[in-house]
């Protein structure tokens, strides 16, 4: 039971950001359909779902190479959100001709993706004293909570999105620009 409850807060914790950025695309496309919605968040879900297990994985076999590698977690996500950010930044301040923002690429949700959940490597060591199966089984609770949030995230960003026609790329941008600072400041300080 512990074992639950552990595994939902952590997935909450680690969906937050996910969350956000599922907000911003869901701005930042208001017209998604329920297929797509349900591929993003399950994008995300499967990210904040291997993280951890990578993070497992190096702990009991890569624990000095993963351990330098972990002070440039907040520098990679920071760099990705920005990217993206003001990519929809850029676009929703340039405008459309058309009345269409642009749609996610699946590149962009793949940079995504690695961006939300680099911070869940971490986890692996949390959860290293578990076996394999108990790693695993935190791991797609993790990746389920992550899904329900995500998917949440999208319907309010769409909600918005369509009330907010033009200035929900640029809203969108902002959003990812500032959880990629806040990922950075919290990891650097």
């Amino acid at each position: 039971m512990l074992l639950l409850i552990n595994a939902v807060l952590l997935g909450v914790g680690l969906a937050m950001d996910a969350f956000s950025v599922s907000l911003a695309n869901g701005l930042n496309e208001p017209d998604m359909k329920k297929s797509k919605l349900s591929g993003i968040a399950g994008i995300f879900a499967l990210f904040q779902f291997a993280m951890p297990l990578i993070g497992w994985f190096c702990v009991h076999s890569l624990l000095e190479k993963f351990k330098a590698f972990e002070k440039f977690i907040p520098w990679i996500a920071l760099i990705l959100l920005l990217y993206i950010g003001g990519k929809m930044l850029i676009e929703g301040i340039k405008g459309n001709d058309e009345e269409e923002t642009p749609a996610l690429t699946f590149t962009d949700l793949m940079v995504q993706g690695v961006a939300t959940s680099i911070d869940a490597l971490s986890v692996g060591f949390t959860i290293a004293e578990l076996n394999l199966g108990l790693a695993l089984v935190e791991s797609v609770i993790i990746g389920l909570v992550t899904f329900v949030i995500c998917a949440i995230g999208l319907l309010i960003g769409k909600k918005a999105g369509s009330k907010l026609s033009n200035k929900a790329s640029i809203l969108g941008g902002v959003i990812l620009i500032a959880i990629g600072i806040e990922i950075f400041i919290k990891g650097v300080f």
